[in-house]
């Protein structure tokens, strides 16, 4: 009866320690999976931030490509405009300017804050286009426009084009002059002929002028 007693606590002891051996190999195992996993989550990160690092260098090659050919761009069309500007100059100096007509206030043309043409003008417009006929070495025709002082500088601006414009539509609609041979200009209030503190002066200063150059 003893023996038997005895024989018991042995054979717990023993299944004690075979479950214990087990439990620490299944979480062995259960370590070394998470371990797998990690360590192929890092990897899988690495060779991300790799390729994101490839990548970022592709893209920095090609914004320095861009902005290289931008650069480039501009200077060639910094190039054009000078070569545009030169060209101009030589076309104007090489113009010799045959005569010229003066439509202003004070010979019956252009009113104070006006574009439309008075008949004077139109007048002065057609013994103009008599004489270019008679005349057929004037090949070109600037038309520039004048204000007085009174108003906006912009406001003065617009307006003298649009004098200019007038004399331009008249030209082309009633003496079929060819567009192409008319060059339009506004130099608002920033070319007076006279003292623009005078009410004679200001209607001097609002003025069209039409030069015909050769």
């Amino acid at each position: 009866m003893k023996k038997f007693v005895l024989a018991i606590p042995i054979l717990v002891l023993t299944l004690g320690g075979t479950t214990a051996c087990a439990t620490k190999k299944f979480v062995k195992g259960q370590v070394g999976e998470v371990n797998d996993k990690v360590e192929g989550l890092s990897k899988s990160v690495e060779e991300n931030q790799e390729r994101t690092r490839s990548n970022e260098g592709r893209i920095g090659e090609v914004d320095q490509k861009a902005a290289a050919a931008q650069q480039r761009a501009d200077e060639a069309r910094s190039a054009a405009d000078a070569v545009n500007t030169r060209a101009d100059a030589i076309e104007k100096a090489s113009k010799r300017l045959v005569y010229e007509v003066v439509l202003s206030e004070d010979k019956g043309g252009f009113k104070f804050g006006k574009a439309t043409m008075p008949d004077q003008a139109k007048s002065d417009i057609d013994q103009l286009v008599t004489q270019l006929k008679a005349e057929p070495n004037g090949a070109y025709i600037e038309i520039e426009g004048h204000t007085d002082n009174k108003g906006a500088t912009d406001l003065n601006y617009n307006l003298g084009m649009e004098r200019a414009e007038a004399v331009k539509r008249y030209l082309y609609e009633q003496h079929q002059v060819p567009l192409h041979k008319i060059n339009v200009i506004s130099y608002g209030e920033e070319k007076p002929i006279a003292p623009n503190n005078t009410k004679d002066g200001r209607a001097q200063n609002r003025r069209v002028v039409i030069k015909v150059l050769t």
